[in-house]
């Protein structure tokens, strides 16, 4: 396990000294959220309706733009190979890089959401559910981004092929994500949303690792 951790380390400091990337994926997520009220019209009622799935489509996307270099930039200077030697499993290393992606942006988006749903006038009863729904919704975003990072990897136009791999992926985690919001907007019980979503959540957390460490080796084999 000192291994992972040690990797987990290693990556964290990368994205530290890489701060510009994480600044410009936070920015992302504002901006995309605040242009919705420009497109639409600032009436509180259309902006409040929409709000869970703006905030949850904003945080997908955001999510996307640093995937291409969570495999990328290691496997360009070969410190993937390395890895790949340390004794780390090639599951372990996806697991790694999965939890790195979700503290380094999933976990900071989950901090900007609830203000965010405040500009967007979602109903205040509601922005408790969103946050829940986004703590094992932003894992899978982060699961699935990770595993198809990693089966893209070395592939021609991996860039393209990336979100196309993970949106239809995801379409379930936005529905279920959105869905809890809504039903707690209007006075509905979410909890079925909020369990399905971390059923999910439990069975992504080991088998995206394993799915995407067929992808490393296969890409460094």
């Amino acid at each position: 396990m000192h291994i992972f951790w040690a990797v987990v380390a290693r990556d964290l400091r990368l994205s530290v000294r890489h701060g510009g990337d994480t600044v410009a994926t936070f920015l992302f997520f504002l901006v995309a959220a605040s242009l919705f009220p420009f497109g639409i019209g600032p009436e509180p009622e259309t902006l409040g309706r929409i709000a869970p799935g703006v905030v949850w489509v904003c945080a997908l996307l955001a999510s996307l733009l640093p995937l291409d270099r969570l495999f990328g930039a290691d496997f360009d200077d070969g410190s993937l190979d390395h890895l790949m030697l340390s004794g780390l499993p090639a599951a372990g290393i996806v697991a790694a890089k999965t939890l790195v992606h979700w503290i380094s942006t999933g976990l900071p988006m989950l901090l900007m959401a609830g203000p965010v749903a405040i500009m967007l006038r979602m109903p205040e009863e509601a922005i408790p559910t969103l946050l829940l729904a986004l703590l094992p919704g932003s894992l899978l975003l982060s699961s699935f981004g990770a595993m198809c990072a990693a089966v893209v990897l070395g592939a021609r136009r991996a860039g393209v092929l990336l979100p196309i791999l993970v949106l239809p992926l995801v379409v379930p985690v936005l529905i279920f994500g959105a869905g809890a919001a809504d039903a707690a907007a209007n006075g509905v019980s979410p909890q079925s949303h909020i369990l399905l979503l971390t059923a999910m959540c439990l069975a992504a957390l080991p088998l995206c690792p394993l799915a995407g460490g067929a992808g490393l080796r296969n890409a460094v084999g």
